[in-house]
């Protein structure tokens, strides 16, 4: 039986098997097939456009249909050839020309070229391009220094940037810059992100909403064949539901492993795969309106709470105390400098009672999980304790991943006072400059759902983003990091190491710091 034919009709049945069977208390049996991978995902992904998403959740399938420009070296954040093979920068650092590959074709046929390469990013910059309206497309801040997308000849593409811009070759290699199919575009319009088609080592299958997403081995892919015959990725939101299938054999791989379950996956039968990467969990502060607009309570709230507690005794010690908006993993743009806010009660009372603030209500958006999310109903139930100990009233509200987004990522205004997040980046310049700068509020297409404002940092993160010196970079980064700590716009809470677990079956898998999952090599026996 075929791989897809094997999802398409035994799948499902053996999952609402396994269900049968945890219900009546009876082991489940579930077993998965040689050469098809299943993978226990987070949550239900928003999209297959990788031009429209946002989430990790969501990156982690799309690396595995298409392949952008660029790409990162394995085990690295350092970029590589990809889809073009070679490339060159002008001098004043505004021009960049690739080299593409030669022979590439997408899933559906049509070549992959510099035609290709421009109607990709004149799709998500330019609001003329006939396609645009397929998006929205929430990070093409990350290509927004592109002024002009030239098509030199078939095989080469030029990109003339407005200034200089440090991140670029870096953001090219980001899910946001995988390439898609136009011709799947111009055919399938609004409906593509649930008719892929890119150039990558799988092609798309099927999906079924709320079940699973199938790819299947690429058989006409220019470099090395897929491993597997299949992926099936599957979403199952509560964690410990996850836990259950994975012990029972009902997946082979499970992503962000809660970390109070880590030693049920502790011998011969699992591997537990870990990498440090840069992941920063905090909680975003309505700094517009209510208690967090007076920066004495945003800075009572990061002494309130005791994040060496929820870092050892929730998260199990996965993970390390925050001190800013930019994780050590970035070493060279890290400030060594910064302390993480000590846990000080009484210190945050103090600031509570001079800013006329004991007794707030606060409302305090919680997600179930989520891409980097870690624990979130623990850790934000510990919040809320926290912050009760010091005088303030904290009602949680719950959502679902993808509601909880469209709930947080608009802002916060009207709605609530603090929302847990998660960003994992590619480069320091990604989360304070889609997150933390005034021209990054939501009204301007940009993530900075508590409306922080400094002009300094503004002044700051732009000049650092045009900076072709790492070093002088490095100093920006710097200061703007101890700006942020003060101004206290987030609880900086806990710098992860993500993890997985596969099944012994599994082999020559290996977690990258991107946080992707590049399952090209993985073999499934």
């Amino acid at each position: 039986m075929k791989p897809i034919e094997w999802t398409r009709r035994s799948l499902f049945a053996a999952a609402a098997g396994m269900a049968m069977a945890a219900s009546l208390g009876a082991p489940a049996l579930a077993q998965t097939p040689p050469g098809v991978l299943v993978v226990g995902q987070i949550a239900e992904p928003k999209s297959l456009d990788p031009a429209a998403v946002t989430a990790v959740n969501d990156f982690r399938i799309l690396v595995n249909l298409y392949e952008g420009l660029l790409q990162y070296a394995p085990g690295t954040l350092e970029v590589a050839p990809g889809l073009a093979e070679s490339w060159e920068v002008s001098e004043d650092g505004t021009v960049y020309t690739f080299k593409l590959r030669e022979g590439v074709t997408f899933h559906d046929g049509t070549p992959f070229n510099a035609e290709a390469v421009k109607f990709n990013f004149d799709r998500m910059l330019n609001e003329d391009h006939p396609y645009h309206d397929t998006g929205p497309f929430p990070l093409a801040f990350f290509f927004s220094a592109v002024e002009e997308t030239t098509v030199v000849d078939d095989l080469t593409v030029q990109f003339t940037l407005n200034e200089p811009y440090a991140p670029f070759l870096s953001n090219l290699a980001y899910p946001t810059g995988l390439m898609v199919s136009p011709a799947a575009v111009e055919a399938h319009g609004d409906d593509f992100g649930r008719n892929p088609s890119g150039t990558g080592p799988f092609r798309f299958g099927e999906w079924r909403s709320n079940e699973a997403v199938v790819v299947e081995k690429n058989p006409d892919y220019w470099g090395e064949p897929a491993g597997t015959d299949a992926v099936v990725f599957r979403p199952i939101t509560d964690a410990n539901t996850r836990v259950a299938e994975m012990l029972s054999g009902g997946i082979d791989m499970m992503v962000e492993v809660p970390p109070t379950a880590l030693s049920e996956f502790r011998d011969e039968s699992f591997n537990v795969v870990e990498q440090a990467g840069p992941h920063v969990w905090f909680l975003i502060l309505n700094a517009k309106e209510g208690p967090f607009a007076d920066k004495r309570v945003r800075q009572a709230a990061n002494y309130a709470i005791n994040k060496e507690a929820i870092v050892t005794d929730v998260l199990e010690g996965t993970a390390e105390v925050a001190a800013g908006p930019i994780p050590p993993a970035f070493a060279w743009a890290y400030n060594e400098d910064l302390d993480p806010y000590p846990y000080d009660p009484d210190r945050a009372r103090e600031l509570l009672a001079e800013a006329d603030a004991e007794g707030a209500e606060l409302t305090f958006y919680v997600t179930e999980g989520g891409s980097g999310m870690l624990d979130p109903i623990p850790m934000g139930t510990a919040i809320q304790a926290d912050l009760k100990a010091v005088g303030l009233d904290v009602n949680i509200e719950t959502y679902e991943w993808n509601t909880f987004l469209g709930e947080v990522n608009p802002g916060l205004e009207g709605k609530a006072d603090m929302a847990e997040m998660a960003w994992m980046t590619n480069d320091p310049d990604t989360l304070p400059f889609l997150a933390l700068r005034t021209d990054a509020w939501p009204d301007a297409g940009g993530f900075n759902s508590g409306y922080y404002s400094n002009p300094e940092v503004d002044k700051l993160l732009e000049e650092a983003r045009v900076a072709t010196d790492q070093d002088r970079r490095a100093e920006l980064y710097k200061e703007m990091q101890a700006i942020v700590q003060d101004d206290a716009p987030w609880v900086f809470v806990a710098n992860w190491k993500q993890n997985a677990v596969t099944s012994d079956k599994v082999e020559n898998f290996d977690l990258e710091p991107s946080f992707l999952l590049l399952l090209q090599d993985v073999v499934k026996n």
